[in-house]
């Protein structure tokens, strides 16, 4: 007779003195993450057999996870070519759960005011990682635009608004985010640049991915005066006879909607903010000299 299976012993507290730090196993959970980062970088979406190859997994150990998925809005299946993609569900998540969501309420109704004023699109890019994340956009309302998809991911030492949030953030926080995504030439080179940033408060660059779109962006702080976002316009130049305004009013204006952001999260600008009165003690009077009168007997 086989020997009865050994009941599986369950996960206990890692022991502090231990060299070797405590491994814990969630497969489930695990594909179910593998699924989603796979889909993320594949818009077009993949079938359930495209996912198993990609991943190196059978069907059967994947199928139950991407129904489930779909099920609880995570993954939206075409009908007609049976590709899973992913829905916006992780982003609209990510909100909730993070300062995002109180940036994009805030910065919604201005950033529609901004692209009312410049006929420009504008988006608004935040720090996720060692990258930078488009989480809210406002397209132009004029006929014609460019416009960056909502959740591109980009590269802060190569994008415009990356720059504006790596010139802003904690020295110690740069100095590890390039360290670790940069080359040393790359570095000394960019180093010089963020600082210049940083002394005009902006950036203002040509487009390193579309001809003819020069980019725009300034710094959005919060109440603790750190960076939170990068609030950028990719300015369409206009050649036609159609109203607009220059790339010079457009920073102007770009200015002004970052700073009211920044005011509406609780920022102030510590230049102009009114300095707070010291305690003033009253000097001491000057003591009376006394004056004795003597008189002879």
């Amino acid at each position: 007779m086989p020997p009865a299976p050994q009941p599986s012993k369950p996960d206990t507290v890692p022991d502090p003195d231990s060299a070797v730090p405590r491994v814990y196993s969630a497969p489930a959970l695990e594909k179910a993450i593998d699924i989603i980062e796979l889909l993320a970088r594949e818009p077009s979406g993949l079938t359930v057999s495209d996912i198993a190859n990609r991943l190196s997994r059978s069907i059967s150990e994947l199928f139950r996870v991407i129904v489930v998925l779909d099920r609880r809005g995570w993954l939206n299946k075409d009908p007609a070519s049976d590709r899973y993609r992913v829905t916006y569900k992780l982003l609209e998540t990510a909100h909730r759960a993070t300062p995002a969501q109180e940036l994009t309420h805030v910065a919604a109704p201005l950033m529609h005011a901004l692209a009312a004023t410049a006929m420009q699109s504008c988006h608004l890019v935040v720090r996720n990682d060692t990258s930078g994340l488009i989480v809210l956009r406002q397209e132009s309302p004029g006929p014609t635009g460019f416009a960056v998809r909502l959740g591109t991911s980009i590269a802060l030492a190569t994008n415009c608004s990356g720059h504006v949030l790596l010139a802003f953030m904690d020295a110690e926080v740069r100095t590890a985010i390039l360290d670790e995504t940069t080359d040393a030439a790359t570095r000394a080179s960019l180093d010089t640049h963020l600082a210049a940033i940083r002394d005009g408060g902006h950036e203002r660059s040509t487009s390193n991915r579309m001809a003819g779109v020069s980019d725009m962006s300034c710094p959005i702080f919060g109440y603790d005066g750190h960076v939170v976002a990068a609030l950028t316009i990719p300015f369409l130049e206009v050649i036609d006879e159609t109203p607009h305004i220059s790339a010079d009013e457009a920073l102007v204006a770009l200015k002004r909607t970052a700073t009211a952001i920044s005011q509406a999260l609780g920022w102030s600008d510590p230049q102009t903010a009114p300095i707070t009165p010291s305690l003033s003690v009253a000097a001491p009077g000057r003591r009376k000299r006394t004056i004795s009168l003597q008189t002879e007997d």
